[in-house]
Parts: C-alpha cells; sequence; structure tokens
C-alpha cells in the first residue's frame, strides 16, 4: 500500500483543507503515516501570511526532500498559489498544486510518476469565482470539528497578501454546508467552528442568504448539534440580523473573535479597515447587549508603519475601554508585495516588541479579570485531550462556551463529550476546576453533585 504523509502550516483554513486532501488519498487506498517517517508522497500544505510563513515552508520542504529523496514532494497552499515558480526551483519539488483545483493533485501526481516531469498545477485564482467542495467527513486528533463556508477575501488591507493568495469571496452553498454539518455531528463532535478565509463575509456573493440565515438554519436543522462557533468575524460583517440571531440562539456560544488590528483610526485608515473605532465600539456595546458574559477575543498588529507614540496610546486606551477575554498581538512583519511594505516612516524593531509586551500584560490582565467573574460558577465544557503527557495524571483540559480553558480530573470518556464543570480556581492562561456529576430524580428537577 501506498504511503502519504502531511506537514500543515499556518491557519485553521489550511488545517481543514489538509483533512480534505487526505480524503482524496483515502479513497485512492492510501495509508496516512507520521511526517516524521519515510512515507511515498509528501504533501506540504505551506502559509504566506508573512515572509516567515514562506521561510518555513521552504524549510519543512527541504526536510521531506531529506527524509526521503525518492519520494513524491507535492507543495500546496498559500505559498504555492502566490510564488509556484520560487517552489519549483527547489531541487526535489515534483507537483506544486495552489489554493484550488485540489482534486487534480492525485492526477499530477501519477503522471510525474510516470513522466519524472515536475509538475506545475497552479493557476489564476483571481479568474476563480466558484466555492471548491471538500469533503471532511471527520478529523484526525480533533475534538472540536472546523466547517469550511467560505474562500476569498475582496478586503485588499494593506498589510495583507492573502486575497492574492486565496482570491476573491466565493460562499459555499447552504445546503452543502447544513449536509457537512450534519455529518460531523453524526460522526460524534459536538461542537462546530464555522471557519474561512473571511468568515464574516458568508453569502455577500449569494441571493438572499447571509451568515445570519445560515446561523439559523443551522441551528434549526441540524440535529445533535450542540455549539456553534464562528471562528473570525469582522465589525463590519456583525449586522443587526446577526445580533438578533446571536441573542436568540441557543447554540452559538458566548464567544467572537473580532479582530481590531489598530485601537487608533489614523492607523486604522492606512491599514485600510473597513471601520472606525466608534463603529467598533458601538457594535461591541449592541453584541454584548444580546449576549451578557459574552468573551470577545481580538487581533492587534503593533507598530504598523508610521504608528506614533500618540496613535500606540490610542490603541492602548481603545483595548482597556473594550475589556476582552483574550488578545492576540503581533508586531507587524513586512509582507513582501504588499503596499505596507513599501511605506515610509517603518517601526524600530526594539520600539514594536516594548509596545507588544505592553499589550501582551494589558492582555493577560483583561483576561485574568474576566475569568475571575466565573469563579465558584458551574459551565460546560468541552474536554479535548489529557493536561499532561504523564499517563498517571488523570486531569484533562478543554474549553467552556466562552473560551475559558479548564483543566480539571476526569477519565478519558470524556474527551469530545459535553461535561459540566465548577471553576474552582480561575486564572490565565487555565482556569481550574472539578467535574459535577448531574443525576436524574424521576419528576424533580436535575440534582448537581460535586465530584
Amino acid at each position: 500500500m501506498n504511503t502519504v504523509a502531511f506537514h500543515t502550516l499556518g491557519c485553521k483554513v489550511n488545517h481543514y483543507e489538509t483533512e480534505g486532501i487526505w480524503q482524496l488519498f483515502k479513497e485512492e487506498g492510501y495509508e496516512r503515516v507520521d511526517f516524521e517517517r519515510k512515507s511515498d508522497i509528501y504533501v506540504i500544505n505551506t502559509c504566506t501570511v508573512t515572509n516567515t510563513g514562506d521561510k518555513k515552508s521552504r524549510q519543512v520542504i527541504r526536510r521531506a526532500i531529506r527524509k526521503n529523496p525518492e519520494a513524491v514532494i507535492c507543495v500546496t497552499g498559500c505559498y504555492a498559489q502566490t510564488s509556484p515558480d520560487e517552489i519549483m526551483e527547489i531541487p526535489g519539488v515534483d507537483v506544486v498544486v495552489g489554493t484550488q483545483n485540489r482534486r487534480n493533485m492525485i492526477p499530477y501526481i501519477r503522471e510525474h510518476q510516470k513522466h519524472r516531469e515536475p509538475i506545475n498545477g497552479v493557476s489564476n485564482i483571481m479568474k476563480t469565482r466558484t466555492y471548491e467542495e471538500m469533503d471532511v467527513p471527520a478529523f484526525t486528533d480533533r475534538t472540536r470539528a472546523s466547517l469550511k463556508i467560505q474562500e476569498g477575501c475582496n478586503n485588499f488591507c494593506t498589510f495583507c497578501i492573502i486575497p492574492w493568495a486565496r482570491g476573491l469571496l466565493r460562499s459555499r452553498q447552504p445546503e452543502e454546508v447544513i449536509s457537512q454539518a450534519q455529518q460531523l455531528v453524526d460522526a460524534g463532535y459536538k461542537e462546530i467552528v464555522l471557519t474561512g478565509i473571511h468568515t464574516g463575509g458568508y453569502g455577500e456573493d449569494l441571493r438572499d442568504y447571509n451568515l445570519a440565515k445560515l446561523l439559523t438554519t443551522l441551528d434549526e436543522q441540524v440535529s445533535g448539534l450542540k455549539r456553534i462557533r464562528i471562528s473570525s468575524i469582522e465589525a463590519s460583517q456583525i449586522t443587526d440580523e446577526v445580533i438578533d440571531v446571536l441573542g436568540k440562539s441557543d447554540k452559538i456560544v458566548r464567544h467572537l473573535h473580532i479582530p481590531l488590528q489598530s485601537g487608533s483610526n489614523t492607523v486604522l485608515k492606512r491599514m485600510r479597515r473597513k471601520y472606525t473605532t466608534e463603529f467598533y465600539k458601538e457594535r461591541i456595546d449592541r453584541i454584548k447587549e444580546a449576549l451578557p458574559g459574552l468573551a470577545i477575543t481580538s487581533d492587534v498588529i503593533v507598530g504598523f508603519p508610521g504608528e506614533t507614540e500618540e496613535e500606540y496610546n490610542e490603541t492602548y486606551s481603545f483595548i482597556r475601554e473594550i475589556g476582552y477575554s483574550e488578545l492576540h498581538v503581533f508586531p507587524y512583519s513586512k509582507r513582501t508585495g504588499t503596499p505596507a511594505a513599501r511605506m515610509d516612516d517603518q517601526v524600530d524593531d526594539d520600539l514594536k516588541h516594548r509596545r507588544v509586551q505592553e499589550l501582551i500584560d494589558l492582555s493577560s490582565d483583561q483576561a485574568m479579570l474576566y475569568a475571575s467573574g466565573y469563579e465558584g460558577r458551574v459551565l460546560e465544557v468541552i474536554p479535548e485531550e489529557k493536561f499532561t503527557e504523564d499517563r498517571e495524571d488523570e486531569r484533562l483540559v478543554g474549553y467552556t462556551d466562552n473560551y475559558m480553558k479548564v483543566v480539571f480530573e476526569g477519565t478519558n470518556s470524556m474527551i469530545g463529550e459535553v461535561v459540566r464543570v465548577k471553576i474552582t480556581q480561575s486564572g490565565y492562561p487555565h482556569n481550574y476546576g472539578e467535574y459535577v456529576r448531574v443525576i436524574q430524580q424521576p419528576n424533580l428537577t436535575d440534582t448537581v453533585l460535586s465530584s
């Protein structure tokens, strides 16, 4: 039996697509082996969001070539889409496929095995107008299922290369989303994470259909689904209709990831973001009203070209005003080929890192404050794995619906299930708790007992 090994760099979408590519190989009778083992075929799913992503992708490609010089090396993903010629120049690369036409991968590999000639299967992504379906009935080593609902982005922020790697926005047909959601729930997944390149833009290219309608349909039609999580949504896409659905649903979790990038209007304008801080704040206030206890996480870029001390202070103050439950803070990194990389007034690295550290400290304080509000309360947790590698350790770790990471004593049979846990000690990055048993008594309300 032929073997195939995968290595995935980058975001949730890439991980989702690797599972889709694996399904294609599985259907053809391949055996999947660990990337560190010798394999007949290596598939490297690359990232290009930063120059570092390109560099890491090249390192992994070379590692695969060293493992088995006789193997077929197939490179796919965002870096493959934007720089196929650069990848083809690496001695030992055999097949390059971008971020579309993944179904051609195995035919290309067979063609290469026959003729021993390298194949560049990358085509112009900007001409693509339809969503490429990929079957993902299950995930390798995952208790939360991602469900990709759209592809591409129309925003063209000045720091971002992704539209050139993924093309323009294409939404998946609603019936395909619902069908795969049901398939995943039937496979045992309790939580589905809606994901995409620009997830909140779902439906912008569909007729009379949008994200709010999709959320409602998932809520009403997918039997057995416990949790719906949106991986990321832009403030500009949080419509009144979306807020209404969030407020009514008992399946959509109390957590939204709403990228900020900067809390300064002048920086937002240079970034070509489609909102002001005033608009962002108004949307946040409205959502918090609809979903009390909502956890809001976000992304912030520090040291964007030309960022003054005053602009940075505006960002710091704005973050403090919003009150996030966690922040992902990134120092601005030049991405070749983007307008921001060519801007004057690039910020000094030392200054960038000082500002990054200050925002990380602020994020930790805000995360601790948010978590402290749940100490002593019973929350539903889906355990994902054992907390340590120590076989004797009986502790599990998983997430509440409002994205608090909780460690508690439990059994392996609980992994992937919804269990009730009392938070005994709040903290960050981990909270600690104890499993709570619920005993059904005839004609009485549930009785809750701590373990």
